[in-house]
C-alpha cells in the first residue's frame, strides 16, 4: 500500500511556509504554492510550473493537492445540482449548487452527520460520525465544475459548523485572505443552531454573515424541535447577539422553517417581533421539505405571505426563501442517507 500523502488544499499560508521551510525550499516558494492552489486552482503539483522540477519532486514525495471529485450528482429542472462526496473513511457528505439569476450559491457541509438531532432535519437522523477537515470542506468548492461561477458560500449543509469551529474558521480564513480566494466576508454565511462558545468565538474571529436557526420564539416548543435549546436557549443567544453591531458589514439573519399548524399563526409572528425587538436583523422564512417518518408538514403559501407581511409591517424585515431542487432529494441529508441505505441493503442481500 502506498504511503498516504498530505493534502495541501486547506493549508493556510503560514502552514505552507512551514512546509517549504522544512523541505529546504526558498521562502518565496510558499506564496507561489498558495497562488497555484487558491488562485489558479490546479489539480496536480506538476502544474506548479514556476517551481523548479527539483522542488516539485521534493514536494510530491509527501504531499498532494488533495482534490476529490464528487462520486454522484443529481440535477434539478430548476438548475440546482446536489453533489455527493465520499470521505477517505468511506462516509458521505453533500453540497448543493444553487444558481439564481446573477447569484450562484454553494451550500457546503461541515460534518458527517450531526449531533444536534433537530426534529425536522434528515442529517440529524443519521447521528454524528465525524467532523470534516478544512481540506474536505474546501474540496466541496474546489472540485465542482461550477467553482468559478460561485458568488456566495453558505455553511448550511450537513453538520453544525460551530461544533467543528476550528476547521470552519480555517476554511473561512482561506476563503477571505488575500493569499487565498480573497472573497469578501459578505459573500459567506455561516448557519448555527446556537452553541455559546462557538457563537462568541465566531463573532470575535470572523466577519462573515451569521444565520441562526430559530423556528420557534417559544423556548419550550423550540426545545421539542431543536434539542440544542436545552443547553443554550434562544433567549441567551439573543442576549449575546445584542452585544454586537450588525448595522454595518456583517448581516444577522434568523432561519425560520414554517410548519403547518405548528408555528405559522400570527401569535408566533407577534412573539418573534417581541423577541427580536431592537436587533438589526432579518428573518428568512423557509418552506419545509418533508422527510420520512416526521409528523411535520409545510404550511401553504398564503399563510407564509401573511406571516411575512405582518413581520415586515411591524419592523422585522422578512423574506420567503424560494424552494429549490425539490425533485432531487431537496432536504439536506436525504441523498447521503439514501446512499447509506443502499449500501446496507447490498450487504444484507
Amino acid at each position: 500500500m502506498a504511503d498516504v500523502k498530505i493534502p495541501l488544499l486547506g493549508k493556510t499560508l503560514s502552514e505552507i511556509q512551514g512546509i517549504v521551510h522544512g523541505l529546504g525550499m526558498p521562502g518565496f516558494t510558499a506564496k507561489q504554492i498558495v497562488a497555484w492552489l487558491y488562485d489558479k486552482k490546479v489539480f496536480s503539483i506538476d502544474d506548479m510550473t514556476n517551481l523548479s522540477l527539483k522542488n516539485r519532486e521534493r514536494l510530491k514525495e509527501n504531499y498532494e493537492i488533495g482534490v476529490t471529485a464528487p462520486i454522484h450528482e443529481m440535477r434539478s429542472v430548476d438548475g440546482t445540482v446536489k453533489y455527493l462526496f465520499c470521505t477517505p473513511e468511506g462516509d458521505y457528505i453533500e453540497s448543493v449548487y444553487i444558481p439564481d439569476e446573477d447569484r450562484a450559491t454553494l451550500c457546503v457541509s461541515s460534518q458527517v452527520g450531526c449531533k444536534m438531532n433537530c426534529k425536522f432535519c434528515m442529517t440529524g437522523k443519521q447521528g454524528y460520525t465525524n467532523s470534516l477537515t478544512p481540506t474536505q470542506i474546501l474540496n466541496q468548492i474546489y472540485s465542482i465544475p461550477e467553482r468559478d461561477k460561485l458568488t456566495n458560500i453558505v455553511f448550511m449543509g450537513m453538520g453544525e459548523p460551530f461544533d467543528n469551529l476550528d476547521a470552519v474558521l480555517r476554511s473561512l480564513e482561506i476563503l477571505t485572505a488575500d493569499y487565498g480566494y480573497a472573497w469578501s466576508p459578505k459573500r459567506i454565511t455561516v448557519s448555527t443552531v446556537g452553541l455559546r462558545k462557538g457563537l462568541e468565538r465566531f463573532l470575535e474571529e470572523s466577519d462573515c454573515h451569521l444565520a441562526v436557526s430559530l423556528h420557534s420564539p417559544f423556548p419550550a416548543q423550540r426545545r421539542e424541535l431543536m434539542p440544542a435549546e436545552k443547553a443554550f436557549s434562544i433567549t441567551e443567544i439573543i442576549d449575546i447577539l445584542r452585544r454586537y453591531d450588525f448595522s454595518k458589514q456583517r448581516r444577522l439573519s434568523f432561519e425560520y422553517i414554517v410548519f403547518k399548524g405548528v408555528n405559522d399563526s400570527m401569535l408566533y409572528a407577534k412573539e418573534l417581533i417581541k423577541l427580536l425587538r431592537g436587533l438589526d436583523c432579518r428573518i428568512n422564512l423557509i418552506r419545509f421539505h418533508a422527510i420520512p417518518n416526521v409528523d411535520l408538514e409545510g404550511t401553504d403559501m398564503e399563510s407564509m405571505l401573511a406571516f411575512r407581511d405582518y413581520l415586515t409591517q411591524h419592523g422585522v424585515f422578512a423574506t420567503i426563501r424560494a424552494s429549490r431542487g425539490e425533485d432531487i432529494f431537496a432536504a439536506c441529508g436525504m441523498l447521503s442517507t439514501a446512499k447509506r441505505q443502499a449500501e446496507k441493503n447490498k450487504e444484507t442481500n
